[in-house]
């Protein structure tokens, strides 16, 4: 199931409203897309998270989303530090570069990207997506998310600058995620029972493998001693 919505921006809303067609930038000054060229326009989707580590969930939900919009290119970004889960340390950059890369490596259309582990800020969505603007003129960017950061969304820094930039590719758990003014916004069906956090638990535990890991990731988890409680 999938379907795509835009509403119309109320003026009184001060916001930013943007369709697949014509938009408006953060600053509110027009850009124009015609119709042929979004049709031509390469399709290229950012699914950011910490992946700490990254599972088959999320590969799962990465196939289904390049599927059900034809993308060209899904770009999986890791965060540096993530603005929602303050105090939580991570494991470190390279290594989930390279669990991303060996769980990514049939995909064709996957490619990992640093760009926020170079930054030095924390990773904000808004500015991921206008540097993903600056970086690939031309290109029809999406943002994948699931439906509870779909609903927290507003509470996001800049969220209309974020909209300027993309189209939005909202899992719901459930109840369809509901259109929001001025967002482009495409539903897709679509869960899994994976969970980062019951991973790292399971490790920690002494397992050495777990069913929601690709065997390559499992095995650099193991080389590198990741997770294990002390």
């Amino acid at each position: 199931m999938s379907f795509s919505a835009e509403i119309p921006l109320a003026e009184a809303s001060g916001g930013v409203a943007v369709t697949p067609e014509t938009g408006t930038s953060a600053q509110g000054a027009a850009f124009d897309v015609g119709a042929a060229d979004l049709r031509k326009a390469r399709k290229i989707a950012v699914f950011g998270g910490t992946f700490d580590p990254v599972h088959l969930g999320h590969v799962h939900l990465a196939g289904l989303a390049q599927q059900a919009l034809g993308l060209d290119e899904l770009r999986f970004v890791p965060c540096r530090i993530s603005p929602h889960k303050a105090g939580q340390a991570p494991a470190g950059g390279d290594d989930r570069m390279e669990m991303l890369r060996r769980a990514t490596a049939d995909l064709a259309w996957g490619v990992v990207d640093d760009c926020e582990l170079r930054s030095e800020e924390p990773s904000f969505s808004y500015a991921t997506a206008e540097a993903m603007r600056d970086r690939f003129p031309g290109a029809r960017l999406f943002w994948m998310m699931g439906g509870d950061q779909w609903d927290a969304l507003p509470q996001w820094r800049y969220p209309q600058r974020l909209a300027a930039c993309v189209e939005f590719i909202v899992f719901g758990r459930g109840d369809v995620p509901q259109p929001r003014a001025g967002y482009v916004m495409h539903a897709l069906a679509g869960n899994h029972p994976a969970a980062a956090c019951a991973i790292r638990e399971a490790i920690a535990q002494g397992r050495s493998a777990h069913p929601w890991l690709a065997p390559a990731v499992a095995e650099w988890i193991v080389s590198r001693r990741l997770y294990q409680a002390g």
